[in-house]
């Protein structure tokens, strides 16, 4: 057992990196709830249809990621890549159309089978919201507003720009693909096998290439800013006049697109210099055409997601936790006394350790590292006159004190 390690791409979130995920994740949820979302979690596995169908034949998370097998009963399942299609589904399958508009945050594993590096996993942690059922500006303004006042609570707006696009309506998009086709035709031998794929299906794609070869083509592409119809150019134009007014400044970036096949109008991503090639921390978008393309009722949505790992590396450690008040039974004959102590101050509210076993020098040793507020001794002398030893950890002073009003003393001082 000795060797045996994570399988690649997983690793074990100790405590202390624990505590920090915690904090980037409560204070999402809380922040999420001022906003008005209700938070809801999909399962970590769906038929396999609800991803294939939704996320389009030449993503790479569906040609390349998906962590796809058949279970027992014949029936294909993957594990859950993103949020946005399980929450879509559950919003279809529960009925949740005559409830909308509805706003969602979600949390939780998703999994993505990719060559691992700085920042990215096959395990990983999103923090998800998604708004379902409002057709207007207002909502994309909204989840962007969100995601600026999160990522400013922990501490890392000033190494974050926003950057954001229109990929415009269907309308738009049709009249712009014949457009960026006819550019791409005399390159077609140049492209990367991947993009001579998304070239008959979705060649809007091909700006997300990584291929450099494919960058340097798609740099003299034309845009789809220069084609897009009146309610496109209008839309937009009061997604930027929203995040004006609310002071959210932002970079409009032409060629910015996302990766997968669902997103129209409005794309956009948090991106930061610190974390080398894995720039974006929170990135989403519109989905209008998303609930029909899943066989559902036409339902315009918008949301994002953002890698907890990622906010983690940018943190780099958890604000303090409450400190605990650690107990010290010296003997056996104080141990179950100590247990009562402990069991008493936890119900009053304390953060409470026990220190079970060393000397008494080794003891204070760990309730030092511990960050302990305080230590309550409890040996055979002690007992032997119904008392307690309390020790300050701040200050290093002692004082006694019956155990009979350990838990109304401690009320007072700590």
């Amino acid at each position: 057992m000795a060797d045996l390690q994570p399988v690649r791409g997983t690793h074990d979130i100790l405590a202390d990196d624990f505590r920090l995920h915690r904090h980037i994740c409560d204070r999402a949820a809380a922040l999420a709830a001022c906003h008005g979302f209700q938070e809801m979690t999909p399962p970590i596995f769906e038929f396999t249809e609800v991803f294939s169908r939704t996320l389009g034949e030449t993503s790479d998370v569906v040609t390349k990621e998906m962590y796809t097998f058949d279970d027992r009963g014949g029936d294909s399942i993957t594990l859950r890549p993103e949020f946005t299609a399980g929450i879509a589904r559950a919003f279809m399958s529960n009925g949740l159309a005559q409830d909308a508009p509805l706003k969602f945050f979600a949390r939780g594993p998703v999994f993505r089978h990719e060559r691992p590096q700085k920042g990215r996993l096959r395990q990983f942690h999103q923090i998800d919201v998604e708004i379902l059922g409002v057709p207007g500006a207002q909502a994309d303004i909204e989840v962007i507003a969100l995601a600026a006042h999160i990522l400013d609570d922990l501490g890392v707006a000033k190494d974050v720009r926003l950057e954001l696009n229109t990929l415009g309506d269907p309308e738009s998009r049709l009249s712009y693909r014949g457009v960026l086709l006819d550019y791409l035709a005399k390159y077609r031998n140049d492209l990367s096998e991947d993009s001579r794929t998304r070239m008959d299906k979705n060649p809007l794609r091909i700006f997300d290439s990584k291929d450099k070869g494919d960058q340097d083509i798609m740099s003299s592409a034309p845009l789809l800013q220069d084609h897009l119809n009146d309610t496109s150019r209008a839309f937009f134009d009061d997604v930027l006049a929203g995040l004006d007014a609310l002071g959210i400044a932002y970079e409009v970036q032409p060629r910015l697109v996302r990766g997968l096949d669902y997103y129209s109008h409005t794309a956009f991503e948090f991106v930061t210099g610190t974390l080398g090639a894995q720039g974006t921390v929170l990135a989403g978008g519109r989905y209008d055409g998303l609930m029909e393309q899943m066989g559902g009722r036409p339902t315009p949505g918008i949301g994002w997601a953002a890698g907890v790992e990622r906010l983690a590396m940018m943190l780099g450690a958890a604000p303090a936790g409450d400190r605990p008040i650690v107990v010290i039974p010296m003997g056996d004959e104080a141990m179950a006394p100590a247990m009562k102590a402990a069991h008493d101050l936890r119900r009053a509210g304390h953060t409470v350790d026990m220190g079970y076993s060393g000397n008494l020098k080794k003891r204070l040793a760990r309730a030092n590292k511990a960050n302990a507020k305080a230590v309550l001794i409890l040996g055979s002398d002690e007992l032997a006159r119904g008392v307690a030893t309390l020790r300050n950890m701040e200050s290093g002073t002692q004082a006694e004190l019956k155990l009979s009003e350990i838990v109304e003393t401690l009320k007072l001082h700590f």
